[in-house]
This record gives C-alpha cells, structure tokens and sequence, in this order.
C-alpha cells in the first residue's frame, strides 16, 4: 500500500470515526465488482460479501436500538421505521455526506458512467463498510459506527407519522363508490437475492393509477396505493 493510498485510508477512517485494525478490511470495502473485472490481479475481491454482511449487521444493530429505546411501540412502528432507516435512499444519503464515493475503485466504464456518484454504490458501500468494521472488531465497533452516522435519520423516522394502511384505505374508497377493487402488478424486480427491490403499479379498472416501490413486494403495493389514493382524493376538493 502506496503513501497516497494509507492516505486514503486514515481520511476514510477519520470521516467514519472507526480506526481499523486490518486495514485490508476497509480497503476491501470500496472494491466495486467492475473493478475486480477488469483487474489482472487474480487475488482481488469485490465489496459484495461485506456488503451481505453489513445489511445483516446494519439491521440488527437498528432493529436492537429501537427494541431498547422504544419499549411501547408497537411491531409495526418498529418495522416502519427500520425500513426507512435501512432503505437504500437513506443509506445514499449517508455515505454521500461522509464523501465516501470518493474512495470507491471502480472500473472504467462504471467510472464513465458516473459510477462514484450512483445512489446503489453509495449505499452498498456503506453496508459494506459496516460489515468490515464488524468483522474487524465486532458487534460494538459496527454498533457505533452505524449510530454515529444514522441517528439523525433514525429519530426524524420517529418522528414522522405512522403510515395508514393505504390498501385498506383505497379499497374502502373504491368501495364506497360502487367501483371494482384494485389490482396490484409486479412491473419490475430489481436486486441481488438478498436485497430485492420491487416496482408495483395498482390498476383500477384495468388502468393503471398509482406506482410504488419498496424492498419488498408488500410495500411496494402500499406504496402504489397511498400515490392512487391521494390522487383519488385530490379530485374531490
């Protein structure tokens, strides 16, 4: 490792509040697959198995937060808000405002493509980052990392209102107006198997009227019928 290199790597270590024990780790993080592609070193490994880690990490660490702190909630607030903390979108966010992209190693045409800047990267670098510092010095080292940069977001989740139960809602509206119910079409399934993101639109008479995504298919379908449902009603006023 050059000095400009360990340079790298001590301004990561800084932004991130974490100093590594096996570097390697850390380094091993930023290594996007198009790298490992076109390296002509047969020894170099991707960012993905860290990044499979770190999501599994990220959750729990998120999951064991809220069970602490919020004793009367109830499942499905927990589940709320953890999902809008884990989401990719946040996670984006995160690893944008610590210039994380800065240290990604990317291939040629993923770099062409604006690859550093990329919401997916982004947030699969920060798992990935997450899953190196547990393997590096465990559960309480990811624990603080994970806090550290995601408390912001986790209290603006628990602030913000608890969703409706849009299918619910847009099914008793159309109900209410003597009109068939809704139906819901997987339009796109994006993702590795581990992490899939789907793409739902809710038909109304067989037309489509409300689009929505989310990393599972339930969700997804909530969201398409919040946008239906909210367009519903906006005609009526």
């Amino acid at each position: 490792m050059g000095p400009a290199q360990m340079s790298d790597t001590e301004t990561c270590e800084d932004r991130l509040g974490l100093a590594f024990n096996n570097r390697c780790l850390l380094e091993q993080a930023f290594i996007h697959s198009s790298y490992v592609n076109e390296s002509e070193s047969s020894g170099v490994s991707s960012n993905e198995r860290l990044e499979f880690l770190g999501d599994a990490v990220l959750g729990l660490v998120i999951a064991d937060e809220l069970y602490r702190t919020r004793p009367s909630d109830h499942e499905g607030k927990l589940t709320h808000v953890r999902a809008a903390v884990v989401r990719k979108h946040t996670l984006a966010t995160v690893a944008r405002d610590l210039g994380l992209g800065d240290f990604l190693r990317l291939g040629k045409g993923e770099e062409a493509t604006g690859g550093r800047s990329k919401a997916s990267n982004l947030a699969n670098v920060f798992e990935a980052v997450i899953g190196a510092a547990y393997l590096d010095q465990g559960l309480e080292a990811a624990r603080s990392v994970v806090l550290r940069h995601l408390s912001r977001h986790l209290k603006q989740a628990l602030d913000s209102e608890f969703p409706a139960n849009y299918k619910a809602l847009l099914q008793e509206y159309l109900q209410a107006h003597n009109e068939p119910l809704p139906k819901y079409r997987t339009i796109a399934v994006e993702g590795p198997d581990h992490k899939k993101h789907f793409t739902v639109e809710v038909l109304l008479r067989g037309e489509p009227a409300g689009r929505g995504e989310g990393y599972t298919k339930k969700s997804a379908e909530t969201a398409a019928a919040r946008s239906a449902w909210k367009r519903l009603k906006q005609k009526e006023v």
